[in-house]
């Protein structure tokens, strides 16, 4: 049975392929091959279709078909003008990135920088007194410190000392690369225990020394505190407690400010190094305070106070000669104004006296 359905299958496939010869053989005869019929109806019906329009093009089509012979005439063109653009591009980078070379290069260049001996610790032991919101303002006081010191013309030996609690978990939190500090070195112990204690000048505003230099022997506290003024006298208790030297820096002698005189951990420690540099206490305090502070200079020359004393009492004449009433109201009414412009002059004069 399967032989016979193999033989009739056989049969049946040789029928076919005869009779596919004979019709190409057929069509060979006319010279027509399959390929050739293919295209030559393609076209009949091509050329049917357009002898069957009757209706004339309108001129949106008519735009349309001259568009889209621009479109395929200006192909060369555009794909020149990309490679045009490209190249213009590819230019342009060169030159950006050469220039972004140079300047680069001169923010890499560095003045002349010489270390200095000085030491400057960082107390962050007051961890417990403050709330998470006054840490973070801490956490970037430091991260300004440690900034302004690496590009110092004076750098000095940085501390940040009991280094833990609050502090150090918002630090890992927010700055994992605080681990990679150069030039400071970050301890959990205090620095009462990292450094000796006759070293030690703890800088505080309550304190009743002043500095007037910078010792490079001795080691210099700023206490890391953001407190807003709750903890009043706190560092100036702890160096009394501890048993170390304490000063303040000679701020009231340069400087009049319309705040109060308590300045931020990155405040102090910028102003040290502008001193290291400047070696005026003056000009490093100017460079380094907020124009929000109000800060002026404290000493002005004697010949300007007396001059603005001299037209206090001016107005006070011109304003007493003003009144008439009668004399005996107009001197009444001028002595308490000279009283006053006295006391005005006293008060200038002994202000002058007490700065110089």
């Amino acid at each position: 049975m399967a032989s016979e359905a193999y033989g009739q299958g056989t049969e049946s496939l040789a029928a076919f392929a005869k009779s596919r010869d004979s019709s190409g053989e057929r069509l060979e005869e006319y010279g027509i091959c399959e390929s050739k019929a293919m295209e030559e109806d393609g076209q009949l019906k091509e050329n049917a279709w357009n002898m069957g329009r009757t209706e004339p093009m309108s001129k949106r089509q008519m735009k349309k078909l001259m568009r889209e012979k621009q479109w395929k005439d200006q192909k060369e063109q555009r794909k020149q003008k990309r490679k045009e653009k490209k190249l213009q591009r590819k230019l342009e980078r060169q030159t950006r990135s050469e220039e972004g070379r140079e300047e680069s290069a001169r923010k890499r260049f560095k003045r002349d920088v010489t270390p200095s001996n000085l030491r400057v610790a960082l107390d962050c032991s007051f961890d417990g007194l403050m709330v998470l919101k006054d840490v973070k303002k801490l956490h970037k006081q430091i991260q300004r410190c440690y900034a302004e010191n690496r590009k110092a013309a004076h750098p000095v030996k940085m501390y940040l000392t009991s280094h833990s609690g609050q502090l150090k978990t918002n630090m890992d939190e927010n700055d994992k690369g605080w681990v990679n500090w150069k030039g400071i070195t970050v301890t959990s112990e205090h620095f009462s225990e990292a450094m000796k204690k006759e070293d030690l000048v703890y800088l505080t505003s309550d304190s009743p020394n002043v500095l007037n230099d910078l010792d490079a022997t001795k080691a210099y506290i700023i206490g890391g505190l953001v407190d807003h003024n709750h903890h009043k006298g706190i560092t100036y208790n702890k160096a009394l407690e501890l048993g170390i030297a304490h000063a303040q820096l000679p701020l009231g002698n340069y400087v009049k400010m319309d705040s109060r005189k308590v300045l931020t951990v990155n405040h102090v420690f910028e102003i040290i190094l502008a001193y290291l540099e400047k070696q005026d206490w003056q000009e490093a305090f100017f460079t380094v305070l907020p124009q929000r502070k109000g800060a002026v200079p404290a000493c002005l020359p004697a010949s300007t106070q007396q001059k603005e004393a001299e037209d206090d009492c001016n107005i006070c004449d011109s304003t007493d000669n003003g009144r008439g009433a009668s004399e005996a109201l107009a001197q009444e009414d001028s002595q308490p104004s000279k009283l006053k412009c006295e006391e005005q002059g006293t008060e200038i004069s002994e202000d002058i006296d007490g700065e110089t």
